[in-house]
């Protein structure tokens, strides 16, 4: 088991971790019933943070953020000397909590998507799990909430009994949601980004020679050019170049201090 704390990314603090180090801090939180916001950021994710110093303060304050993207893991050891053997993958992530959750009885609540995304994904996951207790599912609003439903949402989250909380609403989105939710679950909740579609069955996963060469958004590229083109052409290249401005030391990347506002506008 790595967990070697907290190192900057571009001024995104993203923990040096493996998969049985992330997968155990969320596992407790859940047997203990305490609040634990988690991601996993790939380059995309990092960059929202560096191009939003609000949401990169946000980003901050979450208790566990996993390196995502192969990009993201060669900063930590590049930057920090992690020795990271592997990154913590979201999809993988997801897979080893809910093998865990099922094991133990924890009962888990998946948000967002839609209707019959939820549907596929919750039959694929008893196929896999006949053990896992899904005690509730949500579809997205593609929205922001409206006054008073975080704590609706919040309600009926606590009433399902959930331990654990799946969130797939999509980079940033999620992560702004699982930040305004913390305070009002007492659960872990995790930002799983594709998650759901890979494990619905409705996003081919790259082969893992392009997985290990960080070449997976090459992969989606070519699944998704119109969606995706922007994300990966104009962010890969300045992620690159602010990384060799911080390794070089010609950029002081500082990280924003975590933040402690309400947010009381966010996608639900």
């Amino acid at each position: 088991m790595i967990d070697k704390g907290k190192g900057s990314v571009l001024g995104v603090l993203v923990d040096a971790v493996d998969y049985e180090a992330a997968t155990a801090k969320v596992l407790a939180a859940a047997r203990e019933g305490r609040p634990l916001a988690v991601t996993a950021l790939a380059v995309h994710g990092v960059m929202t943070g560096v191009q939003d110093r609000a949401h990169g303060a946000r980003l901050n304050s979450f208790d566990l953020v996993t390196p995502d993207g192969q990009p993201v893991r060669w900063a930590l050891n590049s930057l920090h000397k992690a020795a990271l053997a592997d990154r913590v993958y979201g999809p993988d992530l997801t897979r080893d909590v809910l093998a865990a959750a099922a094991a133990e009885g924890l009962p888990v609540y998946l948000y967002g998507s839609t209707e019959p995304t939820l549907e596929r994904l919750t039959a694929a996951l008893h196929r896999e799990f006949p053990d896992l207790k899904i005690v509730g599912s949500e579809p997205s609003k593609f929205r922001l909430a409206a006054d008073g439903e975080a704590a609706e949402i919040a309600a009926r989250i606590r009433d399902s009994g959930a331990r654990v909380v799946l969130v797939g609403l999509g980079c940033p989105r999620q992560e702004q949601f699982v930040y305004a939710m913390r305070p009002l679950v007492d659960a872990p909740l995790l930002a799983v980004g594709a998650a759901f579609d890979y494990h619905a069955g409705q996003l081919r996963k790259p082969p893992p020679w392009m997985q290990k060469r960080g070449l997976e958004w090459l992969w989606r590229l070519g699944l998704e050019p119109r969606r995706l083109w922007r994300r990966y052409l104009l962010l890969n290249p300045a992620y690159l170049a602010r990384l060799t401005a911080q390794k070089t030391k010609m950029w002081k990347a500082a990280p924003p201090p975590a933040a402690e506002e309400r947010l009381t506008t966010f996608p639900v």
